[in-house]
C-alpha cells in the first residue's frame, strides 16, 4: 500500500456499534486511521434478526475485509420456511435461499466478528453518546453525554434509523422518516413447535406472526410480529407500553398466537419499531457523513446490512484514494453509493404487505405468487431478481487492505 493511501493522520469518530460502525472501523483501521466508536448501549448488542448476503458484490467486500470465511462458518443454515393455516398445515413452502440469500448470519454475530478484529486498534466507548457537534476550521469538537470532550477530523453517523448524529447535524427525524403503514416486533420465545432451523408464517388480514428456529437450539425460537396500522404515538423506551400495543393488536388471532402473547409478557429482549424508510437530501455536511441506516435505512427487507457493509467499504476506500481529503471522498462516496442504496431500500417497501397483506384476497394472491416463485422453474428467476439490487454497483479498485 503506497504511503499516500495510508490514513495514519486521520482521527475519526464513529457513532454506532451495530454493523455499519464496526465495518467502517475495520476498513479504516487497516489503513492506519485512528478510530473511536461510541455506542449508547452498555455492551455490544447480541442476537438481533438474521441478516443475509447475496451475490458477488457482497462476497467481494466481505472477502476484501477478510471476514468472508468467518461469516460462512457462523451462518444460520436456515432451512425451508412455510406459510401455514390456522391449524398449522403448510399452504406454501418457501425454499431457504428465497429468505436467507447465499449466506445468513445473526446481526449480533456479524458485529462480534468485526469487533473482535478491531478491538485492539479501535477505541470502543460503550454506554455513551454524542451530545453536541461543533465544526471548526480544524475539525469537529464533540461533547459526550458522559465522557470527556474531544476533537476529531471526521464524524460518521452509523447510528441507525433513529440516528442521533443525523438529528444533531441534519435536523429532526420527522423530516426524513417515511412511515410505511406497518409495525414490526421481535423477541425470543420457547420452542414449543420443536422447530429445527425452520420457520412458520401465519397471516390474517393486516397482521402476521412468524416463528423460527435459526440456531438449532431445541429450547429456543424467535417470534416476529407484523401488523398494519395508522401511525402510533408511544415512548420508544417504554417496553410495557409496547407490549400492551402488541397484546391489543393480536388479541383474538388464531394459530399459536395465545402462546406467543403469553411469552411476550415475560420477554426481556423486545424489539419494536415502525416499518419505515429514511430519505435524506444528502449524506454529508462538512466533516460529518451518514453511513448505513442513518442515511438510507429501512426497518426490514431492504438488505440494509449488505448495503451498510458495501457502503462502509466504499467510504473507507474513497478516503484512502483521496489521501484523507473528506471533501473529495464524501462527494465520491455519495455519488457511488446513492443509487445502490436507494435500490436496496426500494425492496423494503414490500416487507409489510409480504408478511401481512391487508385482505384475505391479497393473502391468497401472495400465497399463489410465492407458490409459483418457489417452484423449480422460477427459483432461478427469483434469485436473479433479489440479487439485482444487491449487485447494482460498480466497485472501484481501492488500495488493498493489509491483512488483519
Amino acid at each position: 500500500m503506497t504511503n499516500s493511501h495510508h490514513l495514519g493522520h486521520l482521527n475519526v469518530l464513529v457513532s454506532g456499534a451495530s454493523v455499519a460502525g464496526p465495518a467502517l472501523a475495520l476498513n479504516l483501521a487497516r489503513r492506519g486511521a485512528r478510530v473511536t466508536v461510541v455506542e449508547k448501549a452498555p455492551t455490544l448488542r447480541e442476537g438481533g434478526f438474521a441478516v443475509d448476503f447475496r451475490g458477488h458484490v457482497h462476497r467481494r467486500v466481505l472477502t476484501a475485509m477478510g471476514i468472508w470465511d468467518e461469516v460462512h462458518a457462523r451462518q444460520t443454515h436456515m432451512g425451508r420456511q412455510s406459510v401455514v393455516d390456522a391449524d398449522g398445515h403448510a399452504r406454501v413452502d418457501l425454499p431457504s435461499e428465497m429468505m436467507s440469500g447465499d449466506v445468513e448470519i445473526f446481526r449480533g454475530e456479524l458485529a462480534k466478528i468485526m469487533y473482535e478484529r478491531t478491538k485492539d486498534r479501535v477505541e470502543y466507548v460503550f454506554d455513551d453518546s454524542i451530545a453536541t457537534l461543533t465544526e471548526t476550521a480544524h475539525g469537529v469538537d464533540v461533547t459526550f453525554e458522559r465522557g470527556a470532550p474531544g476533537r476529531f477530523d471526521l464524524v460518521v453517523g452509523a447510528d441507525g434509523l433513529h440516528s442521533n448524529t443525523r438529528r444533531l447535524v441534519f435536523g429532526d427525524e420527522s423530516r426524513y422518516l417515511r412511515f410505511l403503514d406497518y409495525y414490526v416486533a421481535g423477541f425470543g420465545i420457547p420452542n414449543d413447535l420443536g422447530l429445527n432451523r425452520t420457520g412458520r408464517l401465519y397471516t390474517e388480514p393486516g397482521r402476521a406472526i412468524a416463528l423460527g428456529n435459526y440456531d438449532g437450539d431445541p429450547g429456543h425460537a424467535g417470534a416476529l410480529l407484523v401488523f398494519r396500522s395508522e401511525r402510533l404515538t408511544y415512548d420508544r423506551r417504554d417496553v410495557a407500553a409496547q407490549k400492551r400495543i402488541l397484546a391489543e393488536r393480536f388479541a383474538g388471532m388464531g394459530w399459536e398466537t395465545p402462546n406467543v402473547l403469553k411469552a411476550l409478557e415475560q420477554a426481556d429482549d423486545l424489539y419494536f419499531d415502525a416499518i419505515a424508510q429514511i430519505h435524506v437530501d444528502r449524506l454529508a455536511k462538512g466533516r460529518v457523513v451518514l453511513l448505513g441506516d442513518a442515511g438510507y435505512g429501512a426497518t426490514m427487507g431492504g438488505m440494509g446490512t449488505g448495503a451498510a457493509i458495501v457502503a462502509a467499504y466504499v467510504l473507507a476506500g474513497e478516503l484512502a484514494l483521496a489521501g484523507g481529503d473528506h471533501r473529495t471522498a464524501f462527494a465520491e462516496y455519495e455519488t457511488r453509493i446513492r443509487d445502490f442504496a436507494k435500490g436496496c431500500q426500494k425492496i423494503s417497501g414490500n416487507a409489510g404487505p409480504f408478511f401481512a397483506p391487508p385482505t384475505e384476497r391479497r393473502i391468497r394472491s401472495r400465497d399463489r405468487m410465492y407458490r409459483l416463485l418457489s417452484s423449480r422453474l422460477l427459483a432461478g428467476f427469483f434469485k436473479r431478481l433479489t440479487e439485482k439490487a444487491a449487485t447494482n454497483i460498480e466497485l472501484r479498485d481501492y488500495p488493498e487492505l493489509p491483512e488483519s
